[in-house]
């Protein structure tokens, strides 16, 4: 069996972080799909998913820790060829990725204690997002 929804989301611009987890806990206890995966996507070339605990150390840690890595800089190729300052944004979310799957167990995303689904904005302007929910099983 295979169900899909959509989780959408406005964001304030790079490093803005949002908990998809209560939405997916909502989805996921009112589909058809008992046991299986969800899988997530988001659409677009400039955020990225993952999973970390939701809280505000953590929230400012993971942006600065991608802008130490891959720091804003009018260097890069893409700012080359678009001038739109946002080529670190393209990079950090590739680095992290598009995409993520989760375990379903009774209705219910099988993450840890301190585990949540989360979207990461790396654009450099606020954005709607919309994340794709891929949910397959019996």
């Amino acid at each position: 069996m295979v169900h899909t929804a959509e989780i959408h989301r406005a964001t304030a611009g790079h490093g803005d972080m949002h908990d998809l987890t209560p939405e997916l806990e909502r989805l996921l206890a009112a589909g058809p799909v008992r046991n299986g995966t969800a899988h997530l996507f988001v659409v677009g070339s400039t955020a990225a998913l993952g999973t970390i605990e939701f809280e505000p150390g953590l929230q400012a840690d993971l942006p600065q820790l991608l802008d130490r890595l891959i720091p804003p800089s009018r260097d890069y190729g893409h700012e080359r060829a678009w001038h739109d300052g946002n080529g670190h944004s393209h990079l950090q979310a590739t680095l992290l990725g598009p995409s993520l799957t989760v375990p379903v167990r009774e209705r219910r995303p099988a993450l840890g204690t301190w585990q949540q689904v989360v979207l990461l904005e790396c654009d450099v302007r606020p954005r709607r997002r919309t994340v794709q929910v891929t949910v397959m099983g019996e």
